[in-house]
């Protein structure tokens, strides 16, 4: 049986205060785009005033030629000098219409690219600050995915702006030709456009609304097509029969989502559809006047020509006005999310420190009474933890899964804040360093590493990014991490593609993956290496090699090992056994062997298997 976790349910229609209020972010969104290439910005701008002129001139041209003409049909002797200056005109403002229009359509396209680079660009960087407990809040991650979306749609409403600066000035030239001609026209242009206003108050961010209250719904699809269609879940999928369920939870949840989504275009347009014979007849109405006029003499054919079309473009324009002010203030909506992203701070108070890192650890770390509990959560992960880790002491961390080795990681590294007691290095807390040159002491490779779909060099060079042109430094980390080895066996060496996104892509075994991980911890000079299942996809031999050198390589650094493999962690100088978030046993191998809990018990289990 297939669940969907959402509830069928109209969205919470937003106020016209809130649709509207979302207005005020459009300057700030301007101003970033004329940073990003103000060339381009004037341009644009300087195209559509020109364009924007054009249609009334054209108009008042095409009123001159049809009075030229009835004039010469009068007339006993043709001269056509001045028809055929008019039709010349009009011709060129054809003309330099249609280049402005290009000129409009390029500039938008090349300001939009640019602009949506620049913006995910911002996003990738802010979303760099956000520390790691917000990101595993659901609902920090909603307003982080709103922040992601609409790039396109930003570039939309770039375009949907500006148009509506330009028609604004067309609809002025226009009524002021109407008004010259007959003022009563304005009452009827009125009434015309009143039916689209209403509909587009009355739908006014609703859609806006139904994509805000299904955030998450919508990643959640965009999972289940991950999963459903992917290399990486390609095994399971297949050995576990799962395609069916994932497609029908997928058809489920979307289709849910379609039938809200219908609800709401089919009331749009049953409305929309009511409203326009309303206007409509409105138009008709000021259309027939102005024949009845004409035919009683007061308009010649000219000035009908021009009055109708002029009202007619006006209508049309002033419809358009209106209807795409209400896909601005959705849009804008989108744009608050990705402004108010940008605008967060992220608890700056734990990571302001100023102290100066250490040129070399002296005495070490001191972790003291150090607690830790997720946002919003009463559980304690560790609680009451106390040790240190000497200066250039190799320590282990050990411990059956959920006992908080992780964790303690992690606060070690400053992933997280402690929620009680601190951690110290050489005597200073280490909230007083500077967070970025703090964590730049480190080189750490976690058991879940990312596998970029990158080059070797370049993944090889995400442990030290500045280094990624120094050959010499990435061979010598694939060298000790044993990397080297599965560089010899690609065709392309250190420009090899990995992954099978792209087409030259080659994929790599866990255990390959694995060693260019660990070079990842040796491009790096770091005071501190810390390894969490380094070895985990190795087989034995590999295992014992890449340890003999990592023994090596750690003289005189500080490191931390986390595994599950009792081989290892014998090579540690004291080990750390955690238990249920607290520390059970400190000491040696053999002193943890001679105490008879849990370490010897789990490592006797372990050696057992081997026989």
């Amino acid at each position: 049986m297939v669940r969907a976790s959402k509830k069928l349910s109209q969205p919470n229609k937003l106020s016209l205060k809130e649709s509207f209020g979302s207005l005020k972010f459009i300057p700030r969104f301007f101003s970033e785009i004329r940073r990003v290439n103000p060339t381009l910005f004037y341009s644009n701008l300087f195209c559509r005033v020109i364009s924007a002129f054009i249609p009334l001139i054209m108009l008042w041209v095409g009123k001159i030629i049809i009075d030229e003409v009835v004039l010469q049909i009068a007339a006993d002797v043709k001269v056509l000098d001045r028809l055929w200056m008019f039709i010349g005109i009009e011709f060129g403002l054809a003309i330099v219409s249609d280049l402005l229009s290009r000129g409009i359509s390029l500039t938008d396209v090349l300001l939009g690219d640019q602009y949506s680079i620049s913006s995910s660009v911002k996003i990738i960087k802010k979303t760099s600050e956000v520390n790691l407990g917000q990101l595993e809040d659901s609902e920090f991650y909603d307003k982080l995915e709103r922040a992601r979306q609409q790039t396109t749609g930003r570039v939309g409403l770039m375009s949907n702006v500006l148009t509506q600066g330009q028609d604004i000035i067309v609809i002025l030239s226009l009524l002021g030709g109407v008004v010259a001609f007959e003022p009563w026209l304005i009452i009827l242009l009125v009434v015309s456009i009143i039916p689209t206003i209403l509909n587009e108050v009355k739908f006014s961010g609703t859609s806006y609304s139904l994509a805000r209250s299904w955030t998450q719904e919508r990643r959640e699809l965009d999972y289940l097509r991950y999963a459903g269609a992917s290399d990486v879940t390609a095994k399971e999928v297949k050995l576990f029969g799962l395609a069916n369920y994932l497609a029908t939870r997928f058809k489920v949840l979307s289709e849910k989502y379609y039938l809200l989504s219908k609800d709401l275009v089919m009331r749009r347009t049953t409305w929309g559809s009511f409203f326009n014979v309303v206007g409509t007849g409105a138009y008709y109405g000021a259309y027939v006047f102005i024949v009845f006029r004409t035919v009683l003499g007061i308009f010649s054919l000219g000035d009908m020509t021009f009055l109708s079309g002029s009202f007619n473009r006006l209508r049309s324009k002033l419809q358009g006005f209106f209807t795409r002010f209400t896909a601005i203030t959705e849009r804008a909506l989108y744009l608050q999310d990705y402004f108010e992203f940008l605008d967060l701070v992220f608890e700056k108070s734990a990571s302001i420190g100023t102290q100066s890192m250490p040129a070399r650890i002296e005495e070490g770390f001191t972790i003291s009474n150090l607690g830790f509990k997720y946002p919003k959560t009463d559980k304690w992960v560790i609680r009451n933890v106390n040790f240190k880790i000497r200066a250039g002491e190799k320590m282990a961390f050990v411990g059956e899964n959920g006992a908080g080795k992780t964790t303690l990681i992690k606060l070690l590294l400053r992933f997280y804040e402690p929620t009680e007691g601190e951690i110290l290095l050489d005597g200073i807390p280490i909230k007083h360093f500077e967070k970025n040159a703090y964590q730049k002491f480190f080189g750490v490779i976690f058991q879940d590493f990312v596998k970029f779909d990158l080059t070797i060099r370049e993944n090889i060079a995400v442990g030290e990014i500045t280094e990624i042109d120094n050959q010499t430094r990435i061979e010598d980390a694939a060298e000790k991490s044993l990397a080297e080895q599965v560089v010899a066996e690609l065709p392309k060496g250190y420009d090899q593609q990995l992954g099978r996104r792209f087409k030259s892509g080659k994929d790599l075994s866990g255990g390959q993956w694995q060693k260019i991980a660990i070079a990842r911890a040796y491009m790096k000079d770091a005071k501190v290496l810390i390894l969490d299942e380094p070895t985990s996809a190795l087989d034995a031999r590999a295992e014992t090699e890449a340890f003999k050198r990592f023994t090596k390589l750690t003289v005189g650094k500080t490191a931390v090992i986390v595994s599950h493999r009792f081989s290892t962690v014998r090579i540690a100088d004291r080990i750390l056994v955690l238990k249920d978030g607290g520390v059970l046993e400190l000491g040696t191998h053999d002193e943890l062997m001679n105490n008879g809990k849990l370490y010897s018990e789990l490592f006797n289990l372990q050696a057992a298997g081997y026989h």
